[in-house]
């Protein structure tokens, strides 16, 4: 499978009681699917999966393949503590009729490369899809480092990495050393930097919301290589991503925002809380400036699918 462009992590929409709202989640994936996204992750951090049942992440997979169908590749993510039920719930995103699946450490854990590495292995060799691997050790407790992709090297599955250490070093060992893993940015504060070093994709929670401007930044850098436009781009978007990667509450940010721009999106489940009211004044602050700064900017090679 072929990693290039821009992947969202689809947010959930919760209902009033709690539950998923499936409407709203059909009218977030048409949304992004009337964009040129390259591709759509199920069950990702932003979707909030660790605080669903697996009953609810199967369903979820199965409402999403109904509405994508083939109209765009659809990543499940499969993170889980257990190998167990990393394998049990890549086979039902398998079953769903998943394109890849997304696979992160097991958090909590804290296995040593070699064990982490036959973590994967054993999912890779159960589930035999391409994967999609996701280095976040802020959320993981672990990270992914040479001794642990010297020992996948053995499987051809697993194709791309979303890098999310924020460790500069992290992104040029990758970069250099490790080619055929099609490098993919997670850290949205340093989009930049990531294309400027070979990036060839971008796993952006706030593509959910702002699709456009996402695709503009990547085509800009990683398929025009215009650096100059990447960063006057970059520049309108920073504040954003600031609140995103250094505000501690990603996920309701990035929930408010696509509220902000029509999308349906519901509140977070516990233990996280909604935004406060000064929280939202200043994330609304920084999108209306985005939104200025924006205009401003011939972006024209971004234009929605007919």
């Amino acid at each position: 499978m072929n990693f290039e462009g821009i992947y969202p992590p689809v947010i959930t929409p919760y209902a009033s009681d709690g539950s998923i709202n499936y409407q709203d989640l059909e009218v977030i994936i048409e949304y992004l699917l009337s964009t040129q996204i390259d591709g759509l992750i199920i069950g990702g951090t932003t979707g909030e999966y660790h605080v669903q049942t697996l009953e609810e992440r199967i369903e979820s997979m199965r409402v999403a393949k109904a509405i994508i169908a083939d109209r765009t590749p659809m990543i499940i993510g499969i993170g889980a503590i257990r190998t167990r039920d990393c394998i049990e719930i890549g086979n039902h995103a398998k079953d769903s009729g998943a394109d890849a699946i997304l696979m992160n450490a097991p958090y909590y854990a804290v296995p040593t490369q070699a064990e982490l590495a036959e973590h994967a292995l054993s999912i890779d060799r159960a589930v035999n899809l391409p994967i999609m691997l996701y280095n976040y050790p802020g959320r993981t407790g672990t990270t992914m480092k040479a001794e642990f992709f010297d020992r996948i090297s053995e499987s051809q599955n697993f194709v791309a990495i979303k890098e999310s250490t924020g460790d500069i070093d992290q992104l040029h060992m990758l970069a250099q050393d490790y080619p055929h893993l099609t490098l993919l940015c997670g850290m949205d504060d340093q989009a930049l930097e990531f294309f400027a070093w070979g990036a060839r994709g971008w796993v952006c929670a706030g593509g959910n919301c702002l699709p456009n401007e996402h695709i503009a930044l990547y085509r800009a850098v990683a398929v025009n290589n215009d650096v100059a436009l990447g960063r006057r781009v970059m520049s309108a978007m920073m504040p954003f991503m600031r609140i995103l990667e250094q505000g501690g509450k990603l996920i309701q940010n990035v929930k408010h925002a696509c509220t902000v721009k029509g999308l349906p999106s519901g509140t977070v489940r516990l233990p996280l809380q909604p935004l406060f009211e000064e929280e939202v004044a200043t994330l609304e602050t920084v999108l209306a400036k985005l939104e200025v700064e924006m205009a401003g900017i011939d972006t024209s090679f971004v234009s929605p699918k007919l």
